[in-house]
């Protein structure tokens, strides 16, 4: 069964798990992402996406629609709604699991936003406070 992902926010950290995960999908059918949250346009967020100062260029063909950005042929719907518990991508695009991105929700509370509005999970890519923080090839074993 595929893990369907939103990506909410689609900053540095938003844009490079979406290129981990982009890779991964090329090989296994197991975890893709279906949409994005963010308040910038699709043609900005193909343009960052496309042409990364850190990571070099994306490797593929990206650009966008009025609704979304295309990666090698495949649309990624695009929404721009300021709060997570407004954002219809569990219903339209069958999200799963949330990778939050934004820097904004960041706590528990926050972050059940997300959980209210419908996915399974929330991944915090930042510190979350009082809860356990998790970092690959240190304490990933503990989850």
């Amino acid at each position: 069964m595929t893990v369907k992902i939103g990506i909410n926010g689609f900053g540095r950290i938003g844009r490079l798990a979406f290129r981990r995960i982009y890779e991964l999908g090329a090989k296994s059918n197991d975890i893709q992402v279906v949409a994005i949250n963010d308040l910038t346009s699709p043609t900005m967020l193909a343009h960052l996406l496309k042409y990364d100062s850190t990571h070099g260029t994306f490797p593929g063909e990206v650009s966008a629609t009025d609704n979304g950005i295309v990666v090698d042929g495949k649309e990624y719907r695009v929404y721009a709604e300021p709060q997570a518990q407004n954002i219809p991508w569990v219903k339209n695009d069958g999200v799963d699991y949330v990778l939050e991105c934004t820097g904004f929700y960041t706590s528990a509370e926050k972050s059940q936003a997300h959980l209210d509005a419908g996915a399974k999970r929330v991944l915090i890519s930042a510190p979350a406070g009082k809860m356990k923080t998790i970092v690959y090839n240190v304490n990933d074993d503990t989850l």
